[in-house]
């Protein structure tokens, strides 16, 4: 049995054309209209512009460091920039134990253990940075089992 025998187009035209000679007032405008927009979207298919994307970009790398810098004066950089940054931490925990002490007065005046409070605090603390240090030094410790390898 051939594949074009199931889809053979005739008994589809004979019932259209059947239907579209009966006497119906609305079968010119139903006509019109499919006509109208099965031509609209083929007209959107068939002028659709493909065009080739755009150029790249050429990027200026804009940098505030002088060129031919020398080892000395990145090293002295970086210095004065650790400085500003352990500067600049001192001022936030010095934020933070002030808001500390805030929320200790606090507690001290509503009733609250506040030692309590402090002592679980510290435990959790020494157990986080503990566990940072033991994730510290076994990174520490593959990085050179992988690097005497």
């Amino acid at each position: 049995m051939s594949f074009f025998t199931k889809l053979n187009p005739a008994g589809g035209v004979a019932d259209f054309w059947s239907e579209f000679r009966r006497p119906n007032p609305y079968r010119w405008p139903i006509l019109f209209a499919s006509v109208l927009i099965t031509g609209g979207i083929l007209s959107m298919i068939i002028w659709d512009e493909v065009r080739i994307p755009p150029p790249r970009p050429k990027v200026t790398y804009i940098s505030t460091f002088a060129e031919g810098r020398t080892d000395a004066e990145i090293a002295a950089s970086n210095l004065a920039n650790q400085r500003l940054q352990d500067e600049r931490q001192a001022e936030y925990e010095a934020r933070l134990e002030r808001q500390r002490d805030a929320y200790r007065a606090l507690g001290r005046a509503t009733g609250i253990d506040v030692e309590a409070i402090d002592e679980r605090v510290a435990r959790e603390r020494a157990a986080e940075q503990a566990a940072q240090e033991a994730e510290r030094r076994k990174l520490l410790g593959q990085t050179v089992d992988d690097s005497s390898e």
